[in-house]
């Protein structure tokens, strides 16, 4: 395939951000982007659509992400660390990435949906 990425996502809650009175739940995310594709591709937007247990759905849209329009070439990963507060205790997101290949050809690389949870409240 020659456009291929993989995405793989680990979810952290985090304790010491959240504010469960004022219904803040703090979750940090690390994602590894690796090009499983034939030719090289660079990453250059993203669109996040995140929703809490109640139904409220925040869409972000921007360039890059954090700070960077990482390039992979084929065979290569890239790692990055971000976070979101939702106001629930669980919640999903998902999204796609921008990409453009090394043949100037534009795609999406879908970023499969993740649950955002603290530890042990799924049964």
């Amino acid at each position: 395939m020659k456009n291929n990425i993989k995405i793989e996502v680990q979810v952290t809650y985090l304790d010491n951000q959240s504010n469960v009175t004022h219904h803040q739940y703090a979750y940090a995310y690390t994602i590894t982007i690796t090009n499983n594709g034939e030719i090289g591709a660079q990453l250059r937007t993203r669109h996040w659509h995140i929703q809490d247990e109640s139904g409220d759905v925040e869409d972000v849209i921007g360039e890059g992400v954090v700070g960077q329009q990482p390039h992979l070439s084929p065979g290569e990963s890239f790692q990055y660390s971000s976070g979101a507060v939702i106001k629930t205790q669980t919640g999903s997101m998902k999204g796609t990435y921008g990409m453009i290949s090394d043949e100037g050809e534009r795609f999406e690389a879908e970023i499969p949906e993740f649950v955002l949870s603290e530890p042990y409240t799924l049964h």
